[in-house]
C-alpha cells in the first residue's frame, strides 16, 4: 500500500506585470510577496521613496530583488505509514548508497539530517538501528504519486504515547475513517529531494518527505540549497525520541 512511487508537487508562480506608471508601487508589492522577512523589511523602507529619487531607487531595487531571488522557498510535502509505531524508534542510521558521486553533498545530506534527528533526541546507530535512512537528489524530470493523509502532529496526538503491537497489525475495517491512502498525482517538476525514513527491523518505509527542487552543481549556492532543502524535508519529521 505504501511504496516508493516518488510523489512531486508543484507550485504556481505569481506573475507580476508592471508597467512604467506603477512600476514604484509594483516593487514593494513584490517585496512584499516574496516570502522573506529581511526582503519585507526592505519593502517597508523603500516606501519612503519619492519619485524624485526614482532612478536611485531602480538600481537598489534590482540589486535588492536579485538576492531576495536567490534564496530558494522550498516546500515539503510527506507521506507516513499508520502501521509504524514512531514513539518506540529511538536510534538511526544510513543506507549506503553505491551511487553517491558527489562527497561533498552527501556530508551535506546526512550531516543536516543527523543534526535535525539528534535535535529530536534520537541517537546515531551504525550498527542495527531502529530507523534507516535513504535519500534520492532526483535530477532530471520525476513523476511523484503521493497520498492524502490527516496531519502528521494531529495523527501522532491521536494515537497517544505509545502505538501498541495489536494496533500495528489492525485490519483494514478496524483503523480511523481517515486512516488511508488515496493517492494524489502531483505535476511534473524537473528536479526533487526525496528521504525515506525505513523500520529497520521490519524494512517498511514508514516516513517520506519530499521537496521539488533543481540543485545547480555549478551554482556557489548548490550547498547552501541542499541543506536548506533537507532541513526543510526532515522539518515534517515531527516525532520526539524518549531516548534521552
Amino acid at each position: 500500500m505504501f511504496d516508493h512511487q516518488y510523489p512531486i508537487f508543484h507550485k504556481q508562480k505569481n506573475i507580476y506585470e508592471v508597467n512604467n506608471k506603477n512600476f514604484f508601487r509594483s516593487s514593494i508589492r513584490f517585496l512584499k510577496l516574496i516570502k522573506n522577512q529581511k526582503c519585507e523589511n526592505l519593502a517597508k523602507h523603500f516606501t519612503l521613496f519619492n519619485m524624485k529619487n526614482f532612478l536611485p531607487f531602480i538600481l537598489i531595487f534590482l540589486l535588492v530583488a536579485t538576492g531576495c531571488m536567490s534564496q530558494k522557498d522550498f516546500i515539503a510535502e510527506y507521506d507516513f505509514n499508520y502501521s509504524a509505531n514512531f514513539k518506540r524508534y529511538k536510534t538511526f542510521g544510513f543506507i549506503e548508497n553505491s551511487n553517491d558521486d558527489d562527497d561533498e553533498l552527501v556530508k551535506i545530506i546526512k550531516r543536516s539530517i543527523s543534526t535535525r534527528l539528534g535535535s529530536q533526541g534520537f541517537t546515531f546507530e551504525e550498527n542495527k538501528p531502529d530507523l534507516l535512512v535513504n535519500y534520492k537528489v532526483f535530477r532530471e524530470e520525476v513523476k511523484y504519486r503521493g497520498y492524502e493523509q490527516p496531519n502528521f502532529d494531529y495523527w501522532l496526538q491521536r494515537k497517544g504515547a505509545l502505538v501498541t503491537e495489536e494496533d500495528e497489525e489492525l485490519k483494514d475495517e478496524d483503523k480511523e475513517k481517515d486512516e488511508n491512502y488515496k493517492n494524489v498525482k502531483y505535476a511534473q517538476n524537473n528536479g526533487m529531494l526525496v528521504i525515506f525514513v525505513i523500520d529497520n527491523k521490519k524494512g517498511n518505509t514508514i516516513w517520506q518527505g519530499y521537496t521539488a527542487a533543481v540543485f545547480d552543481e555549478m551554482s556557489p549556492e548548490v550547498n547552501t540549497d541542499l541543506m536548506r532543502a533537507t532541513y526543510k524535508v526532515m522539518d515534517q519529521f515531527r516525532v520526539l525520541s524518549r531516548a534521552k
